[in-house]
């Protein structure tokens, strides 16, 4: 599709136990710089989106014989975290500028076993139904959307200055 670029990522690796505290401190020292960093242009459009997803996904589902998958504020705030970083940075990318790969993002967030997370840049009108069409349409991301170990999810948007609307979904159990 023109104008649209999708990748994903799932699943998860074991770290160290020291990892998921140190993962929180900078996750809360990232919070706080953060404020001042998003600069001016970055607005997010999240409000609601999980819920305005959920019809999308559970028709997705069950047309594929999956169980129907419930909203969650926790996935949908670490997408929210996602999707903001991209914004601010205007470009789609798993990673933060700290390098921050989605499982150590996964972890900070209190986020146990599976997931996956699918992102996505769109240009013009915020639409959850043509972002939720274009994954079921790109094969990784579809798998991510119908594994019935993810019976969560939560997804946010944030659009940066130059129009871009960046997107990003995380499932869970």
């Amino acid at each position: 599709m023109t104008g649209q670029t999708v990748q994903n990522q799932g699943a998860t690796r074991t770290r160290p136990a020291l990892a998921a505290p140190i993962a929180a401190l900078l996750v809360s020292l990232i919070g706080l710089s953060a404020c001042g960093t998003l600069g001016p242009g970055v607005v997010t459009e999240s409000g609601g989106v999980t819920r305005s997803a959920l019809g999308y996904m559970n028709q997705a589902r069950q047309a594929n014989g999956v169980a129907p998958a419930a909203p969650d504020a926790r996935l949908e705030q670490a997408a929210l975290e996602q999707a903001r970083y991209m914004a601010s940075a205007g470009r789609m990318t798993h990673t933060t500028r700290l390098g921050r790969d989605f499982v150590s993002r996964k972890n900070a967030n209190r986020i146990d076993g599976a997931a996956a997370e699918n992102v996505a840049v769109d240009y013009g009108n915020p639409d959850i139904g043509r972002i939720m069409k274009m994954w079921m349409a790109s094969p990784g991301h579809r798998r991510n959307m119908l594994n019935p170990a993810y019976s969560h999810f939560g997804v946010a948007s944030a659009a940066d200055d130059k129009g871009r609307h960046y997107w990003a979904m995380v499932l869970a159990k």
